[in-house]
């Protein structure tokens, strides 16, 4: 049905194509908006009630706004439910993610409630519904040329490997693959592909990832395009290295 995707297990350095067409210029858009604004107001009853908990259980402020890089790089606010308190340590200094996400925040990831905030940067144009997920600002300097058009198109909600696994582990799910997944989709770009993409999403979103639900995944540092190890087994690995140095 769609093209062969890329070889995720080698790091290709080909300069992408991105696909211009009616639909990835005007239609998408059109869609993005008519959907957001359905989900919205369908779905208005799920988000008050999520905004009265996250003020319970989170407190104030009910949205987690983040700067991530959008569109040809531009930085904008990310809406997302907030899924962690604001616990410290001695000095004041923020815990660690893993430490500060709570069960209703776990609960919220795994079913990627926590996302639905993200409907609002849908219908005011900085997102889409399909397209990369949009990352961390700190990130877009350790892009190789290759993986710098995963901002030629709006990032979104979902953007997943057409024939991959569903399953999102730090073995299936390296950052070379999600890279790849990002320009296949910016070289293929489709109305087909995007529903695709999204009966996809549905069918995965209440499965469990263990990156998501407790900040195993290990962050992205320009080298570690193949690396399959979850971010606490990494850690281990290092402070045993130590110990043994340290002898």
């Amino acid at each position: 049905m769609f093209a062969r995707p890329y070889d995720d297990t080698v790091i290709h350095t080909e300069i992408p194509r991105p696909r211009k067409t009616i639909y990835s210029k005007h239609i998408k858009r059109m869609f993005d908006v008519i959907l957001s604004g359905l989900a919205i107001v369908v779905l208005s009853p799920l988000l008050l009630l999520l905004c009265v908990l996250e003020l319970i259980i989170h407190g104030r402020p009910i949205f987690y706004i983040d700067q991530r890089p959008g569109l040809n790089g531009k930085i904008f606010g990310l809406y997302k439910f907030r899924s962690m308190n604001n616990a410290c340590d001695e000095n004041g200094k923020l815990l660690h993610p893993s430490k500060r996400i709570t069960p209703f925040g776990r609960f919220l990831r795994r079913t990627s409630l926590d996302e639905l905030a993200g409907l609002f940067n849908i219908f005011n144009g900085t997102m889409s519904i399909i397209g990369p997920r949009p990352l961390m600002k700190d990130y877009l300097p350790l892009y190789n040329e290759r993986h710098k058009y995963r901002h030629a198109v709006k990032p979104g909600l979902a953007c997943w490997k057409v024939g991959g696994s569903d399953e999102l582990t730090s073995k299936t799910w390296t950052w070379n693959a999600q890279f790849e997944s990002d320009i296949y989709y910016v070289e293929h770009v489709s109305l087909l592909l995007d529903i695709w993409m999204i009966f996809k999403t549905i069918k995965i979103l209440f499965s469990k990832s263990e990156m998501r639900t407790n900040s195993d995944r290990i962050k992205f540092d320009g080298k570690n395009l193949l690396e399959n190890r979850p971010r606490h087994v990494i850690i281990a690995e290092q402070e045993a290295a130590k110990l043994y140095e340290e002898k």
